[in-house]
């Protein structure tokens, strides 16, 4: 009597006839250190950075209703005429001009109310206690949204006086010259 062996099964038989496991799907990628998180700017105050020398600069929160979020989402906002104060330990954001939102009907928000400005109490120590130095001002420079949450760049800055002005204007105007003469002459060595 002879018995009929099979030969031991291969991995390729063994794959083929095992049913394969659920496998997880796959993986993003973990972000990297270097990577910058996503940063959309609703506001910027160009004007601000002319009136001003900024000495230092903060990202700070801002505390807001639903409807001033999603009226900086659309885009409508103004930080022209905007400063912050600080007043009983805690900083606020003056004059910052965010239109109501059409669609919010009776939850809607008062367009220049003030706002709170959301610091550690180290920060405001620190930072916004520079600002009670002899000409030196709490300006708001940008309005961001970082990662879905409202970020508002807050600069210490010290006023210009005219001449200093002029002095900055003509600084950058010989700037833009010699960058534009740089490229032109890198564009023609070719």
């Amino acid at each position: 009597m002879y018995r009929a062996v099979s030969p031991p099964p291969t991995r390729r038989s063994r794959a083929l006839s095992s049913p394969k496991p659920n496998r997880p799907a796959a993986r993003k990628p973990a972000p990297r250190a270097d990577d910058k998180p996503a940063e959309r700017v609703v506001a910027e105050n160009r004007k601000a950075r002319h009136e001003y020398e900024i000495v230092d600069t903060l990202e700070c929160g801002i505390a807001l209703v639903g409807s001033e979020v999603k009226s900086l989402r659309v885009g409508r906002m103004s930080l022209d005429e905007a400063y912050g104060r600080v007043d009983g330990g805690e900083v606020w954001l003056i004059g910052c001009d965010i239109p109501e939102y059409e669609k919010a009907n009776q939850l809607n928000h008062q367009p220049k109310r003030p706002r709170k400005l959301l610091l550690h109490r180290r920060e405001i120590g620190r930072f916004a206690g520079q600002a009670f130095e002899k000409g030196l001002t709490l300006v708001p420079l940008k309005m961001y949204f970082k990662n879905g949450r409202v970020k508002v760049l807050v600069g210490i800055g010290r006023g210009r006086k005219v001449h200093d002005k002029r002095q900055k204007l003509k600084a950058d105007t010989a700037r833009r010259d010699i960058e534009a003469a740089l490229r032109g002459r890198n564009r023609g060595g070719r």
